[in-house]
């Protein structure tokens, strides 16, 4: 039992993802930037992504343990540490969770009225979370023998998780010099989900009546899933990866999402900026399979009455134990529709822009130094600023915080390094990168650069990239 929590652990806990993009956010000069704020200004005549490398993210970490936790070369017993940092050292607050994203089409056009820039596209997206089921593991390693009277938390167990394909429509617009508002529409085309995050319960040993012990479990847990039959299906040659596909395209589970964002200007160097992104819902009526385990039972393992036992030699007492206990704690399937709320994310920053303003390369602010003109929308060589990211989750809102400066070189190039906290790190410190050569935008993004001294020890690494053709326009 030790071997197999211990490869679970591995195999999970140093694979975990989160979704806090805090370089790509206000980073302008990007198209993916209108993806994280609506309401981001853009200066672009027209964008085009190249299809599955216009955007593509992944990121992974542990807020709890590392493999260099368990592994380093420190004269410690494996085993001693695995116990005193997984199963002692570890908490249900730990979570094992992931995101990633590609693009498969994004775009975008200024339209007739110059004020309004449309966005549009299809991603697919992947997201997962599962909290460290800690009485459990410790139910499993050391077993209930000398846990007497210990009520093992059944909800220990959140998890949850989902691929689908994101169909979007996006407009910025600018209100005036001062404020630009955004509004993103979003379709849902769920492949594949499952959750299981209101378990509630317990299971205890007492001291017996009948026998020496009795264990009691109250159970009101519940694991929702939907598209797995298509995936086993195809797993068993009964499928093809055809009838996945169908799923991201309308053939499965489908909902509704919106995104809100706005960029407002203070005064001339100072910019506040929010977005809040996957307003939404998915409702999941296909190939949906449930499981559910409701009630209360206590049982003393198998009674044998004397002399009746020896008189009836044909009574199965070990299958009368089994359907006693499921008759109190009945274990039901069903096909029941059921909604599911997307992880809610929240942006905020506070920008302030200094140094020499930087002309744009397009004809919308081609008069930005003159008196009267656009001299609120500049871009400037510096800027500094501080981001606020929270994302909902099952066991409550998950925050990060950052401080970031960017440096623009012309309109050629420009640098913005981010400095941030999280439950994952204190320490991450990131490095996004974006060229302009002719039409063709190339950016790539990387965080907690400091961990790349030691991978093995590190709780936290995510990267982002992308190529985009871009065009300002005639001045």
């Amino acid at each position: 039992m030790h071997n197999i929590l211990l490869i679970l652990v591995l195999g999970v806990c140093n694979f975990v993802l989160s979704q806090n993009k805090q370089i790509l956010y206000d980073f302008s000069e990007i198209p993916q930037s209108l993806m994280v704020n609506p309401g981001t200004e853009a200066d672009f005549q027209w964008y085009s992504g190249v299809p599955m490398l216009s955007g593509t993210s992944f990121q992974a970490g542990s807020s709890g343990i590392s493999v260099n936790d368990l592994f380093a070369n420190d004269g410690l017993d494996i085993n001693d540490k695995f116990r005193d940092r997984v199963i002692n050292g570890m908490s249900p607050k730990d979570d094992l969770s992931g995101n990633y994203q590609i693009e498969l089409i994004n775009a975008g056009y200024r339209g007739k009225n110059t004020d309004n820039f449309y966005s549009f596209g299809i991603y697919n997206e992947g997201d997962a979370i599962g909290y460290w089921f800690q009485d459990y593991a410790l139910l499993g390693y050391e077993g209930n023998a000398d846990k007497l009277n210990k009520r093992f938390d059944l909800g220990d167990l959140k998890t949850r998780g989902e691929i689908l394909n994101v169909f979007h429509f996006g407009v910025s617009k600018k209100i005036d010099n001062k404020l630009t508002l955004g509004l993103r529409g979003k379709l849902y085309s769920g492949i594949l989900d499952f959750t299981s995050t209101k378990n509630k319960g317990y299971f205890v040993t007492n001291e017996g009546q009948n026998n020496v012990l009795a264990n009691t479990i109250n159970a009101d847990m519940e694991l929702r899933s939907s598209g797995f039959v298509v995936f086993d299906a195809v797993n068993k040659k009964g499928g093809s990866t055809g009838d996945i596909i169908k799923r991201g395209f309308f053939g499965g589970d489908l909902g509704l999402g919106l995104d809100f964002g706005f960029t407002y200007h203070l005064n001339e160097q100072t910019v506040v900026t929010a977005s809040i992104l996957d307003l939404g819902f998915i409702y999941h009526s296909t190939d949906v399979l449930n499981y559910a385990l409701k009630g209360s039972a206590t049982v003393e393992g198998v009674e044998i009455i004397l002399p009746d036992a020896i008189n009836n030699g044909d009574t199965d007492f070990w299958q009368d134990l089994i359907d006693e206990v499921e008759e109190l704690v009945p274990f039901e399937e069903n096909n029941k529709n059921y909604i599911t709320f997307r992880p809610t994310k929240l942006y905020g920053s506070l920008r302030y822009n200094f140094g020499e303003k930087i002309e744009s390369k397009g004809s919308l602010d081609c008069n930005c130094n003159v008196s009267g003109g656009n001299s609120y929308r500049a871009k400037y060589a510096n800027s500094i600023g501080g981001q606020l990211y929270v994302i909902n989750r099952p066991r409550g809102p998950q925050a990060a915080l950052s401080a970031f400066y960017l440096r623009r070189l012309g309109n050629v190039m420009a640098i913005k390094a981010a400095y941030t906290i999280d439950k994952y790190s204190f320490t991450n410190l990131g490095v996004g990168l974006s060229m302009q050569v002719g039409p063709v935008n190339l950016y790539f993004m990387a965080d907690n650069l400091l961990a790349y001294q030691n991978v093995a020890a590190s709780n936290y690494a995510s990267f982002q990239l992308g190529i985009n053709i871009i065009s300002w326009g005639k001045k």
